[in-house]
C-alpha cells in the first residue's frame, strides 16, 4: 500500500509519491499508463492532472523527477508540477524558507526555492528558441524566435513558438474569453509543424506588465494553470513586442510572476503550491498480478523522452567498468549479477522492457513488497502509511504557526519575497 499526498498549483492537481529512499528506482513500479489514467479520474480514482513522482537522482542533481499526464503519457517538465513538488518536499522534510532543491527532469536541472510567504521560486533555466531544440518546423522570423502562419480546425492564426523542455504555442488574441479553446486547442495541439505535439496558449496583454492567458496542455487538454506554459508565453510576447521582461500572467486558476532575466538569460517563476489531502492506495487498484507483468508493459513516452541506443550502451559500458573494478577489489558483485555476467541498471537498459526476466536484479525487492501486501492487513498497512501522513500534517502545522508568529499573510503572489537574482 503506497501513501500520497495530493497538491495544487494554481488548480493544477497533482498526486505525489515519494521514492526518495525506495531501494530501487522502479519502486512504483506497477505505475503503467493504465495505473495512471485510474489514479487520476475523478470518478474512479483520486482524481487529478497528473501523478508525479520523487526518485533518487540519476544525473548529478539532489532528486529526480517524473511527472506522468492525466492520460500516461510522459512530459519532460511541469512547472505547476515542480513547484508542487517542492512544497511537498518541504513539508515533508521540514525544510524553512530558503531551502533549494537541485531537481533532475528530463528537461534538464531545475531549481525551486521556498520562499519566506510559503510560495515557491523556480529557476525555470533558458528558453529554447531554435526551432530544432523546441521542436518545430516554424522558422525563425524577424523577432528572433520560430512563428508563422498555420491553420487549424479552418482558421488562420499567428503563432509563436518557444521551449521550456516541452513545447510550447502561443497564440496573441484580442480578447482570450472569445476564443473556442475546446475547438482550436484540440486541433493546433496535434498540427504537425510541433512534431511532438504542443502545448497551446492563448494570450491577451492588458498591459506590457499584465497578460491574461488560456491554457490547452499537450495530454490534458483545458487546465487552470501551466507554469512553463507562461515561461514561455512571456518570452514569445517579450520577443514580439507585446509585454516587458517581467509581468503578471493571469490564468484560470491565478496570477503568476514572471521574469525573463537579462543578466543571466534565466527565467524566474513564483507562484503558490498547496496541499490538498494524504492518503493512502489500495492494492486493489493494480490487482494481483506479480511484479514481473509490467516488464511486458511500455510506457507511452513522447519520442523525445525515449533513451537512443548509444545512451543505453554508454550506461551498460558505465556498469560493466563498475564490475570490473570491483572485483579486481575482491568485492562481491551486486544483486542480479552473476560473475560471468555483465551489471545491468535497470533504469537505462530495461526503460523499454525486462532485460534479463530470468534473472531481473529487483525481482527480488518487487516480490517483497507483494508478501509484504500480501501478509499484512488492512489495518497495519493504514497505520504504516498514516505515520508518514502524520508526519507531514505535523510540518504543515509547524510551518503555518511560524507564518502567523511572523505576522507574513498567507501564501500569495502579493506577500514579500527576497528579489530574483540576477
Amino acid at each position: 500500500m503506497l501513501s500520497f499526498s495530493k497538491y495544487q498549483g494554481l488548480g493544477n492537481d497533482f498526486l505525489m509519491l515519494d521514492g526518495r529512499d525506495a531501494p530501487s528506482t522502479d519502486f512504483c513500479f506497477e505505475l503503467c499508463p493504465e495505473l495512471v489514467k485510474l489514479l487520476c479520474d475523478r470518478r474512479f480514482g483520486v482524481g487529478g492532472d497528473g501523478v508525479i513522482l520523487a526518485l533518487p537522482p540519476n544525473a548529478g542533481g539532489e532528486l529526480r523527477m517524473r511527472i506522468f499526464n492525466a492520460d500516461g503519457t510522459e512530459p519532460e517538465m511541469c512547472g505547476n508540477g515542480i513547484r508542487c513538488l517542492a512544497r511537498f518536499l518541504a513539508d515533508s522534510d521540514g525544510d524553512e524558507p530558503g531551502r533549494q532543491w537541485q531537481i533532475d527532469t528530463l528537461a534538464g536541472r531545475i531549481v525551486p526555492e521556498l520562499l519566506s510567504d510559503g510560495t515557491i521560486r523556480v529557476d525555470m533555466g533558458v528558453p529554447f528558441l531554435q526551432p530544432a531544440a523546441i521542436p518545430t518546423t516554424l522558422e525563425i522570423g524577424p523577432s528572433g524566435i520560430p512563428e508563422g502562419l498555420i491553420e487549424a480546425a479552418g482558421e488562420s492564426f499567428q503563432v509563436g513558438a518557444a521551449g521550456m523542455g516541452n513545447p510550447h504555442m502561443v497564440i496573441p488574441v484580442a480578447d482570450v474569453e472569445q476564443v473556442d479553446l475546446e475547438r482550436f486547442g484540440a486541433a493546433l495541439e496535434l498540427h504537425p509543424s510541433f512534431p511532438a505535439k504542443a502545448n497551446v496558449h492563448f494570450v491577451q496583454a492588458l498591459s506590457p506588465s499584465h497578460l491574461v492567458m488560456r491554457v490547452w496542455e499537450r495530454g490534458a487538454g483545458p487546465t487552470l494553470a501551466c507554469g512553463t506554459g507562461a515561461c514561455a508565453t512571456l518570452v514569445v510576447c517579450h520577443r514580439l513586442g507585446i509585454s516587458g521582461r517581467r509581468a503578471r500572467l493571469d490564468l484560470p486558476g491565478g496570477p503568476l510572476e514572471i521574469h525573463w532575466d537579462e543578466a543571466s538569460d534565466h527565467l524566474f517563476m513564483d507562484g503558490p503550491a498547496e496541499a490538498v489531502f494524504d492518503g493512502v492506495l489500495s492494492p486493489l487498484l493494480w490487482g494481483p498480478a506479480p511484479a514481473a507483468d509490467f516488464n511486458d508493459q511500455q510506457l507511452d513516452t513522447q519520442p523525445s523522452e525515449q533513451l537512443d541506443p548509444d545512451q543505453e550502451k554508454l550506461g551498460q559500458q558505465e556498469l560493466e567498468q563498475q564490475l570490473v573494478e570491483q572485483q579486481s577489489q575482491g568485492q562481491e558483485p551486486g544483486p542480479g549479477v552473476s560473475q560471468g555476467e555483465p551489471a545491468i541498471n535497470c533504469s537505462v537498459a530495461c526503460v523499454h522492457g525486462c532485460q534479463r526476466p530470468d534473472d531481473c536484479p529487483t525481482a527480488a525487492i518487487r516480490a517483497k513488497t507483494l508478501e509484504m501486501l500480501n501478509s499484512s492487513s488492512l489495518d497495519e498497512l493504514v497505520a504504516l502509511a498514516s505515520n508518514s501522513i502524520e508526519s507531514r500534517s505535523r510540518a504543515r502545522a509547524q510551518r503555518r504557526s511560524a507564518l502567523d508568529a511572523s505576522g507574513l499573510d498567507s501564501p500569495g503572489l502579493d506577500s514579500p519575497g527576497p528579489e530574483t537574482a540576477a
